[in-house]
């Protein structure tokens, strides 16, 4: 296959692909014409990362989420222990979206929004961060 091909298979921007390549995720072979030669393993292993990384996990983890699928000696307490890590990861994140969002939310509550020049909303943002 060649990258117009698999990036609509694995449905990855060839960019991307290509950057997976420079960053040894994949190897395809390349052709006599010097293209590149995507195998059905390449495939695979994109859409594996594809799928990874749209669960957030960054490029560091999805390398070691790969060894770890290809590794057939791998003990599944590893990628327990991967998955979570990332997961009290984003848990976190929600803890701090959800504490941006109050916080927001309370500045627009108070804001009038009308023709007043007073606003909480850029009073509150002008306030040193607490912390």
């Amino acid at each position: 296959m060649n990258i117009a091909e698999v990036a609509k298979a694995a449905g990855l921007p060839a960019k991307t692909i290509r950057y997976y390549e420079d960053i040894g995720l994949i190897h395809p072979k390349r052709g006599e014409n010097g293209y590149r030669d995507f195998s059905a393993s390449d495939l695979h292993k994109l859409a594996f990362v594809g799928r990874a990384r749209s669960l957030g996990f960054s490029i560091v983890e999805c390398r070691a989420l790969l060894g770890l699928y290809e590794d057939q000696g791998r003990a599944s307490g590893d990628v327990k222990a991967l998955a979570m890590t990332h997961v009290a990861q984003i848990r976190s994140k929600i803890d701090e979206l959800r504490a941006m969002d109050a916080t927001l939310s309370k500045l627009i509550q108070a804001c009038h929004g009308d023709q007043r020049p007073d606003c909480p909303i850029l009073a509150g943002l002008a306030k040193p961060a607490v912390g």
